[in-house]
């Protein structure tokens, strides 16, 4: 599995997707080669039953003699109703065809996808609390486990827990929770024997602690980064659903954790892993339990993916989740080279090493070389000479792997020319080393090659302050949204690039087995890092509001969210959705955007999907789809509005939205539009909006017409709606595409 402190934050996430095999009546050579597959049946029936036994009846009469005890691998009925079983291609498409079968899905393989961020979003240890209620409210971190003895997981100070939780601490031998920690599961189906919620890999205990993690005095990765490392809502409880491994996430797992969640009585749940690609609602894993929890009240936030700049690369695109990109903190790590001449180029590393001295002999590689001039300039496995290189700085071109080679040889360290996505993330290197922009790798050969004896030192990292931040990261997955194309996704960016916060002991910190370094901080990039950012603003915002709906918190994170300089974003609204994360202005957003249960399954009908299923979804029997059909997804009350029309056609696409008043109860709202293209016209209807009363509701309409939009040239249209009441500023971006033939 790809780790997300050195190279692996840039690795493509892979989806394993099981292959069908073909076949009739199952004999003991095809069930040896059945795979395993997801049965949703959607909402548990409102009457008692026990679904071990439907189960159990299904499987049989799908099996035609087979035992279904040896089938199944785990039944789901805590919260939603399904199973996983080991299915043939032929009984796979018997269960298919079952009437109370939503959908059947191969259980793939998802991938997993602090001191300085907190206050970067103006939100400091100080900022406004509810202390009581916030002690109250319980995250669900669905990772790799966590490492209960971890500072930032103590419970001091805190009081008893929840009288509301209904899970366990189930976490294995020799795990332990707290106050802090008050559950833990373990799931394991097919990928490992571990038995224990404790994390070897790091990630999960770095989620959590970044969510909700208790405030720890001087962390930093050897003395970089130091400050106070905590979670953004410090004094919430963590329940943990081990999911994840070194070899990836079962889809089986990561619904059993859901199942368990969502009856355990969680309030937010955090799920920093995903597909390599958008999938179909129904067949969605993450989506289908955030479907379930939605309707319980709990609010699921996912990160967007790790597959940018992309575009359409989005893998987390239900509309009852919140995705969440990643971008920049105003804290940039630097690893300096100071050249014999005294010029000093700026690299970019995370790098704890200092070299004694300041004057080391440095090399070029392409010199000190047994391999051709094309191998050497690299540094190629077996390439370096050991007489030239020992003891010595060796440059080296576009190679990131080149500290295997420098070790070999003995070289004191090594500077490479950075590949596009290392000029953007710095990572952790495992031997003093850095990589150089162009320009400036440019000026360390000339330098080398304008004198006999050139030296040169390697500097330990440091932190600056970047100006130019928030910038969505490269490696963020970009919209727009593949399945449902009239969302916008992600929903937001929050701060995922060189996060420092609470790691595994005894997990690796960088991507090489040469690398015996252990921390109890560490820093990491990716997604996984923006989501936990975004899952305790939530958890913030319902501190305030307890009664709020899910959709009503997600609608205050959006709309409050600050809009991105497009100087330094390029790809815009596709990046970074309705905007960077400000959670002291999510607190009160003045209004809200809501949507209920009943108003997802209206859009799911408006998507193609029939009573009969939506019905098995819902739970709900009297739910019918119209007949006629009409209906569009953009008519679902969400907080940002976004169409896919037709390239070189005129359009004019409507949007009918509802608000609520959650700020003051006289209040009057003004509609301001920007248009950021020559090529749309905003109308929204009425333009003035007089409440009376708190949780009071008023509708409009927003008509965005055009002449039509080119790929080639124009292929987006953006502008925004904004209502003001003076004191707050409602805000959603609204964005028009056309989208090229094989997207």
């Amino acid at each position: 599995m790809a780790r997300f402190n050195f190279v692996g934050v840039f690795s493509i996430c892979l989806l394993v997707f099981a292959t069908s095999f073909k076949g009739g009546a199952a004999n003991d050579q095809e069930r040896k080669a059945s795979l395993t597959y997801i049965v949703y049946m959607g909402a548990l029936p409102q009457q008692q039953f026990s679904p071990l036994s439907q189960h159990l009846s299904i499987l049989e009469d799908a099996l035609g003699g087979s035992s279904p005890e040896d089938s199944l691998v785990r039944s789901y009925g805590r919260s939603f109703n399904g199973f996983a079983a080991k299915l043939t291609e032929q009984e796979r498409e018997k269960l298919a065809s079952k009437e109370e079968v939503v959908s059947v899905f191969p259980s793939g393989i998802l991938q997993l996808h602090t001191t300085r961020s907190w206050d970067f979003m103006g939100f400091p240890q100080t900022v406004k609390r509810v202390p009581s209620i916030e002690s109250d409210i319980i995250i669900g971190v669905l990772d790799t486990g966590i490492w209960p003895e971890s500072k930032s997981f103590s419970d001091e100070g805190l009081g008893p827990v929840p009288k509301k939780w209904k899970g366990s601490c189930k976490g294995g031998q020799n795990f332990t929770c707290n106050k802090k920690i008050i559950g833990a599961r373990v799931y394991n189906s097919m990928i490992s024997p571990d038995n224990t919620a404790r994390d070897s890999e790091g990630h999960g205990t770095h989620t959590a602690s970044t969510a909700a993690g208790s405030v720890v005095k001087g962390a930093s990765f050897y003395g970089v980064g130091k400050g106070d490392a905590r979670g953004g809502v410090p004094s919430a409880r963590i329940a943990v659903y081990k999911v994840c491994y070194e070899t990836g996430c079962t889809v089986a797992d990561v619904m059993a954790a859901f199942d368990d969640a969502i009856s355990d009585g969680v309030d937010i749940i955090t799920v920093s892993l995903g597909a390599a690609a958008a999938l179909p609602l129904d067949s969605d894993s993450i989506g289908i339990g955030a479907f379930h929890a939605m309707a319980k009240g709990i609010l699921t936030l996912n990160s967007a993916g790790n597959n940018g700049p992309v575009p359409v690369s989005v893998s987390s695109v239900a509309p009852w989740m919140v995705s969440v990109a990643a971008s920049t903190t105003d804290r940039r790590i630097i690893g300096e080279v100071v050249l014999g001449n005294g010029v000093t180029v700026e690299g970019i590393a995370i790098n704890s090493f200092e070299l004694n001295g300041t004057n080391h002999p440095i090399v070029y590689g392409k010199t000190a070389s047994t391999c051709d001039k094309q191998n050497a300039e690299i540094c190629r496995p077996s390439c370096l000479n050991e007489d030239l290189s020992k003891g010595k700085i060796v440059l080296c071109k576009n190679n990131p792997q080149i500290y295997v080679e420098a070790s070999r040889v003995g070289a004191l360290g090594t500077i490479t020319l950075a590949q596009e996505y290392q000029e953007k993330v710095p990572f952790i290197v495992p031997v003093p080393m850095t990589t150089l922009t162009r320009p400036d790798f440019e000026k360390v050969e000339a330098y080398i090659n304008s004198t006999k004896k050139p030296k040169a030192n390697i500097l330990k990292s440091e932190s600056l302050n970047d100006t130019s931040a928030p910038v969505v990261a490269f490696f963020s997955s970009r919209g727009p949204n593949r399945i449902v194309p009239d969302f916008l996704k992600p929903d937001i960016t929050a701060p995922g690039v060189d996060i420092l916060a609470a790691f595994s002991p005894i997990a690796p910190i960088s991507d090489t087995d040469e690398d015996d370094r252990r921390v109890n901080y560490n820093f990491l990039s990716g997604t996984s890092m923006s989501c936990p950012h975004a899952a305790a603003v939530a958890a913030y915002v319902k501190s305030f509001h307890p009664t709020w709906s899910p959709s009503a918190i997600k609608s205050a994170i959006m709309t409050t969210a600050q809009r991105l300089d497009p100087s330094n974003n390029p790809d815009g609204e596709l990046a970074y959705g309705s905007g960077h994360i400000d959670p002291v202005k999510a607190r009160s957003p003045g209004l809200v955007y809501d949507a209920s249960k009943e108003d997802y399954i209206k859009m799911m009908c408006t998507m193609g999907y029939d009573t009969n299923q939506v019905r098995l979804i819902s739970g709900d029997n009297s739910t019918s789809c119209p007949k006629d059909g009409k209906g569009s997804p953009r008519d679902l009350n969400y907080p940002s509005m976004a169409a896919k029309v037709d390239p070189k056609k005129p359009f004019a696409v409507k949007f009918p939205r509802t608000v609520t008043n959650v700020g003051f109860a006289n209040s009057t709202y003004k509609a301001k539009i920007r248009i950021r293209s020559r090529h749309i016209k905003v109308q929204v209807n009425p333009s003035t909006l007089s409440f009376k009363s708190l949780n009071e509701t008023k509708s409009f309409l927003v008509t965005v017409t055009g002449d039509g939009l080119n790929f080639e040239k124009d292929p987006t249209a953006s502008a925004s709606l904004a209502w003001s009441d003076g004191n707050h500023h409602v805000r959603s971006p609204i964005f028009v595409y056309v989208l090229k033939d094989g997207f």
